[in-house]
């Protein structure tokens, strides 16, 4: 790569001075050191001999990698829950080693569908907190150590719960 030439360092110190950030919190203070300009890639066959190989792909994460024809099971209803998960009366705690233990449970079984039963979430104010474990779950799922084992989250259709579910699909082994 190129440093800039007196001209773009000039032009790129004009523009980077007319930027405003996004969030409202005041930008950080500047260090003793000036910003540097970014450096200008080269052009042509420089460029095809700099080039780098792309970083490693991380994993895909749940509810990403499902192809049409599973989408259209799970939206028609036609895929039967190999496990169903029903969390209702659950506290956080309870809830969160319920799913775990189900995870586990049916990766070691080779099942590939767990119906999760989450409720609805209803508004409402305290005392009465509604929805926690609803809101929680894809965190769960995205932090569990089951998390490469998981192919998709997806809705549940209404014949299984509707809004108040959602299906887990497994990988396969």
């Amino acid at each position: 790569m190129r440093s800039l030439n007196p001209d773009e360092a000039e032009l790129w110190a004009r523009v980077t001075a007319t930027i405003r950030p996004l969030s409202r919190r005041p930008a950080p203070e500047a260090e003793s050191e000036p910003e540097q300009p970014p450096q200008v890639e080269p052009r042509g066959a420089a460029a095809r001999t700099a080039r780098k190989p792309p970083p490693p792909q991380a994993p895909p994460r749940p509810g990403t990698t499902l192809d049409g024809t599973w989408d259209r099971k799970l939206q028609s209803g036609s895929v039967a829950p190999d496990r169903v998960v029903d969390l209702h009366g659950h506290n956080l705690d309870r809830a969160w080693s319920a799913i775990d233990s189900a995870l586990e449970r049916a990766i070691e079984s080779g099942e590939r569908v767990i119906l999760l039963i989450t409720g609805h979430s209803r508004p409402g104010d305290p005392p009465v907190q509604r929805g926690r474990i609803r809101a929680a779950v894809h965190d769960w799922l995205a932090a569990s150590r089951h998390a490469a084992k998981i192919a998709a989250v997806r809705p549940a259709h209404g014949r299984h719960g509707g809004g108040g579910s959602l299906y887990i699909i497994l990988r396969r082994k």
